[in-house]
């Protein structure tokens, strides 16, 4: 089909659509109800799956008594660095001490602290999470949660108790990945 060269490309448009509805105007917040504020529903739904994979852990292993030593190491690894570790031969970059909080407290700050350690490049840090000596003849709750939680965690590479004059049981070592 050849058309004449004079026709303007928006009439050949028009004579090629035919007859068109306009379309309803559409409602902006400022004639309508305003929008709601944007959720981050990706990262919400995220976080209340590693909550609830947080529950099945500590439901699912033995608890750690009071004099059990807390230790974990990523298979990648090497076994060298990890026997330094538990020998308290890493300098410790930064400490974190959960005496006297609660177990939400606790987690909320131990996610927090560690998230801060990665943005400083920490290769090492300690966390004090007591003996739990107080726990009313249970599994102590602090050293418990540390523990499940580290394990969790891609940026733990390893930890373990810490030597006796480090804080022993009551504390661990952790080894962290740098970004």
């Amino acid at each position: 089909m050849s058309y004449p060269e004079d026709e303007d490309d928006s009439a050949l448009f028009r004579s090629a659509i035919g007859e068109v509805t306009p379309m309803r105007p559409v409602e902006t917040p400022a004639t309508g109800k305003p929008r709601p504020k944007p959720r981050a529903r990706m990262a919400e739904q995220d976080e209340s799956e590693a909550l609830g994979e947080f529950a099945r852990l500590l439901r699912s292993s033995a608890p750690l008594e009071a004099g059990d030593t807390a230790s974990y190491r990523r298979d990648n690894l090497p076994a060298r660095m990890f026997q330094r570790l538990k020998r308290g031969q890493y300098s410790v970059q930064d400490e974190l001490d959960l005496h006297g909080a609660t177990a939400a407290q606790a987690e909320g700050l131990l996610r927090q602290f560690l998230g801060e350690a990665r943005d400083h490049e920490h290769g090492c840090v300690r966390i004090i999470h007591g003996k739990g000596l107080q726990a009313d003849g249970g599994a102590p709750v602090l050293k418990n949660l540390v523990d499940r939680l580290l394990r969790q965690r891609n940026d733990v590479l390893a930890f373990h108790s810490a030597p006796a004059a480090q804080g022993g049981t009551g504390a661990v070592l952790v080894l962290l990945a740098h970004r």
